[in-house]
């Protein structure tokens, strides 16, 4: 009798010690799964990091070209406007002179033989004594 609880007591630990290792053989295989997620997931995060960096760069270099766009088309506005004032000052101006011109024919009965026709005209009076309009973005400062 002796000799088969011992028997039995061998079988049992080598029955422990069999199911130890298969656990522990479970346990190492789990970690290395375990261990090749997190390792997945960490290069799907570095792989999006890297993408939204790309994606970043892209929308920054858009933005500064589109800025630089605005710029140029700001610059030219303001050279427009300058010179949209400007001839609105040369228009009061000449309207000036036919309205003079028209009080001092009316008053006086003076007439300008065949010179009305080109005085009237106000781009014909830009000729005298006028200065071509010249405005460039580097004169502007907004």
């Amino acid at each position: 009798m002796a000799s088969s609880n011992s028997s039995q007591i061998q079988n049992s630990g080598s029955e422990s010690d069999q199911r130890k290792r298969k656990r522990m053989q479970s346990n190492r295989e789990s970690a290395r799964r375990s261990r090749m997620r997190k390792q997945k997931h960490l290069d799907d995060l570095t792989d999006q990091i890297n993408q939204i960096n790309k994606d970043n760069a892209q929308i920054l270099s858009t933005i500064n070209v589109t800025s630089q766009q605005f710029a140029h088309v700001e610059a030219d506005n303001s050279v427009l406007r300058a010179q949209m004032c400007e001839l609105s000052q040369r228009l009061d101006y000449l309207n000036e002179i036919i309205n003079l011109m028209s009080n001092t024919n009316s008053s006086n009965g003076f007439e300008f033989e065949g010179h009305y026709e080109f005085m009237n005209n106000p781009w014909n009076l830009m000729y005298l004594n006028q200065q071509p309009i010249m405005a460039a973005t580097e004169m502007l400062q907004y």
